[in-house]
C-alpha cells in the first residue's frame, strides 16, 4: 500500500511536471522568461506612466503653469511617454519595424479598442471644433504620414519635418482653444487645479525623475522580449509591435478613457484620443528616422496603413451619420470594436499561417 501510495505521488509522474521533464529545454525556458518578462514590462511601463504624469502635473502647478497647458505638453508627453520609449528603445536596436508598427498599431488600438470600449460604456457627444477641426487636422496628419511611408522608409529628414508638424499642429491647436466662441478641448490627463494631487516639489521631482527611469527600464525590457518572442514564433516584429507591444503601451489610454466614462465624462476620451493619435504619427513614428534612418517592412504600408486609415474615416463618418448626429453611441462602439477584432484576428492568422509555413 504504501509503495502503491509512493508510486501516485511521484512527483514525476505528476503531469505538468512530466511534461517538463520529458519536454522541457533550454529554447523553452528561454520563452518562458520572455513572456514573463514582458507581461512584468508592461505592468512597469503603465505603472511609472502613471505616476510620472501625476508628478509632472504637480511639477507643472508650482512652476505656474496651467492646468490646460499642463494637459497640453507635460500630461500629454507622459501619456505617449509608453510609445515614444518603446520606438526609441526599437529603433536603437536596429528594430525600426517594430517602432512604426507600435505607432501604427497604437492609433489602430486608440480608435478600435479605447474608444470603441469607452462609446460601449457611455455615448459621446462631439463639439462642433472637433468634428470641424481636430478630426480633419487629424486626417491631415495621417495622409501626410502614407506619402512618408510610400518608399518604405523614413529618413533623418522626413524624421525632423514629422517634427516641426508636431510643432505646428500643437501650436495650432492651442490657437483654437484661445478662441472664446469655442468649447475646450477635453483631454484625459487634463485636470483641473482641485484634481491635481497635493505633493511638495521635492518629492514630485524624485518621483518625476525615477518613473522617467522605471519607463526607460520597462520599455527596454519590452521591447527585448517581444522581439525574442517574434524570432522564436517566427512572426515579424512588425506584427509583433502591431499588437502586443501596441495594445500594452495603449492600455494606461484604455484605462483612462473607461474611468472617465464610468465617471460620466466620456466625452475627454475622443479629445484625448485625436492628440495621442497625432502624436504617434507626428513624434513616436519620427523616431526611427531621427535615430537610426532605414528602410520598413511594406506590410506596414499595404496592411497596416490602410486599417488605421480605415478605422479614422470611420470615425469621421460615424460623427454625420445615425439618428443623432455629432453623438457616437453604443452602436458606433460595436463598430469600431468590430473593426479592430477583424484586424487584429487578421494579421494573428497571418502570422501563424508564416510561422506554420517557416
Amino acid at each position: 500500500m504504501r509503495g502503491m501510495l509512493l508510486s501516485f505521488y511521484n512527483p514525476g509522474k505528476i503531469l505538468p511536471l512530466y511534461f517538463i521533464r520529458t519536454h522541457w529545454n533550454g529554447s523553452n525556458f528561454m520563452l518562458l522568461l520572455a513572456i514573463a518578462a514582458l507581461i512584468v514590462g508592461l505592468i512597469a511601463l503603465m505603472w511609472s506612466a502613471d505616476h510620472f504624469v501625476n508628478s509632472a502635473a504637480v511639477t507643472a502647478r508650482h512652476l505656474g503653469m496651467s492646468p490646460m497647458l499642463i494637459g497640453l505638453t507635460i500630461v500629454a508627453i507622459g501619456t505617449s511617454a509608453p510609445e515614444i520609449l518603446v520606438s526609441l528603445t526599437a529603433a536603437l536596436k536596429g528594430s525600426g519595424d517594430l517602432a512604426v508598427g507600435n505607432a501604427l498599431g497604437s492609433n489602430i488600438a486608440n480608435i478600435g479598442m479605447v474608444l470603441g470600449l469607452t462609446l460601449l460604456i457611455a455615448p459621446i457627444r462631439v463639439n462642433k471644433r472637433l468634428m470641424g477641426k481636430e478630426l480633419p487636422l487629424l486626417a491631415a496628419i495621417t495622409l501626410v504620414s502614407g506619402a512618408i511611408l510610400y518608399d518604405n522608409s523614413i529618413t533623418f529628414i522626413e524624421g525632423v519635418l514629422m517634427i516641426a508638424g508636431l510643432i505646428a499642429a500643437m501650436v495650432l491647436i492651442n490657437y483654437w482653444q484661445k478662441k472664446p466662441d469655442d468649447e475646450p478641448l477635453t483631454s484625459i490627463g487634463e485636470e483641473s487645479e482641485d484634481e491635481i494631487q497635493e505633493m511638495p516639489q521635492t518629492k514630485a521631482t524624485l518621483i518625476l525623475v525615477g518613473s522617467l527611469a522605471l519607463l526607460l527600464v520597462s520599455s527596454n525590457i519590452l521591447v527585448e522580449s517581444a522581439t525574442y518572442i517574434a524570432r522564436y514564433f517566427g512572426i515579424s516584429e512588425l506584427i509583433i509591435g502591431l499588437t502586443i507591444v501596441a495594445i500594452g503601451t495603449s492600455l494606461p489610454e484604455l484605462a483612462a478613457s473607461v474611468a472617465s466614462a464610468l465617471k460620466g465624462h466620456p466625452d475627454m476620451a475622443l479629445g484625448n484620443i485625436i492628440g495621442s493619435n497625432m502624436f504617434n504619427l507626428l513624434a513616436v513614428m519620427a523616431v526611427p528616422g531621427l535615430v537610426a534612418p532605414g528602410s520598413i517592412s511594406p506590410e506596414a504600408l499595404i496592411r497596416d496603413y490602410p486599417a488605421m486609415c480605415a478605422l479614422t474615416l470611420l470615425l469621421m463618418a460615424l460623427t454625420l451619420i445615425g439618428k443623432k448626429p455629432r453623438v457616437l453611441g453604443r452602436i458606433s462602439g460595436l463598430v469600431l470594436c468590430s473593426g479592430y477584432i477583424a484586424y487584429a484576428g487578421y494579421i494573428a492568422f497571418g502570422g501563424m499561417l508564416i510561422a506554420t509555413a517557416s
